[in-house]
């Protein structure tokens, strides 16, 4: 078994490989940059940290690791431009560096060498797996749809957020995982169990997310701070804080004349005197216990469990 950091040069070394070097440059370097900029590459690991464990061939995971990212970032540029970000991962977004129309045409071209990648896969598995990765990517673009749904929403529920970041983040991780096991020797409900493990990881993450876009160091994180309350997102933290119908937060929310980080200042008061996180932490550990109940129904060694409940911890339990 190789390490996660292992499994990580390994990849980054075959993305490097991959780089596009072809015509039209305007529309191709943008993608080289982005992807060059880095990131934690965590769904293409999972992805062939899954084929380790049921004993698969890493070269013959690569591809499907690759395409994965490939989409993801591809998820990462569109998000950007919706959103408006000025930087993603402390370097300027593809629309800001260069354009909007460029950001939309090199995200649309990533979407489709990811797909070209994917069909390199062996052809014995490769149904199944195009299955779940269409199915996936459907439900990335529903769950982002729900997210901007959300902004003209004045009232969210806790269950209709969860189910928001399920779509939005926690699938594809899932479905990274299971894409891995089954290109190992994992049967049909080992992949599936791996998918639920994965599935509960990826919403702990997203809620951890949250909770470090409040009150993370911007240094280790990557991004703006306090951007979700700038953008009035409601997160689970906001939902959680809007419940308690404070007056304060309502006029911070809509008065426009408030400086950003005299807005962001003021709704973490509100957050401490309500205890929100707190309370976010309690729903990311809920999450958490969920992913590690379903290891044991897993037919793996003791060893290969504790990589899987130590990665849990490394993903969760951070602060970047």
């Amino acid at each position: 078994m190789h390490t996660i950091e292992e499994l990580r040069i390994l990849f980054i070394d075959y993305l490097k490989q991959e780089s596009f070097e072809t015509e039209p440059q305007n529309l191709y370097a943008p993608n080289n940059y982005f992807l060059q900029i880095g990131g934690k590459r965590l769904r293409p690991i999972l992805l062939l940290l899954a084929a380790e464990l049921f004993e698969g061939d890493i070269d013959t995971a690569l591809p499907a690791a690759l395409s994965i990212e490939y989409f993801h970032n591809f998820t990462l540029i569109h998000d950007d431009v919706m959103d408006q970000a000025p930087t993603r991962r402390g370097f300027q977004t593809i629309h800001e560096k260069y354009n909007l129309n460029t950001a939309i045409l090199s995200g649309d071209v990533l979407l489709v060498k990811a797909y070209e990648i994917l069909g390199r896969l062996p052809s014995a598995k490769f149904q199944e797996i195009f299955k779940i990765y269409t199915k996936t990517a459907i439900e990335v673009c529903e769950g982002q749809q729900y997210d901007i749904d959300f902004e003209r929403k004045e009232l969210v529920s806790h269950a209709e957020y969860i189910e928001m970041i399920r779509l939005k983040t926690s699938v594809l991780l899932a479905a990274s995982m299971q894409i891995g096991a089954l290109l190992g020797n994992a049967s049909d409900e080992e992949a599936k169990l791996i998918y639920t493990y994965a599935e509960n990881l990826g919403i702990a993450f997203q809620i951890q997310d949250d909770i470090l876009d409040c009150y993370g160091d911007e240094t280790l994180v990557g991004k703006q701070p306090g951007g979700d309350i700038i953008q009035n997102k409601k997160t689970l933290l906001m939902i959680e804080a809007l419940k308690h119908n404070d007056e304060r937060l309502t006029h911070l929310m809509i008065e426009t004349t408030i400086q950003p980080s005299e807005k962001i200042n003021g709704v973490l008061a509100i957050y401490d005197e309500f205890k929100i996180k707190e309370f976010a932490t309690k729903q990311r550990d809920y999450y958490v216990n969920n992913s590690l109940s379903v290891l044991d129904k897993i037919k793996l060694t003791a060893s290969k469990r504790d990589i899987l409940k130590s990665l849990v911890e490394h993903l969760v339990v951070r602060n970047f």
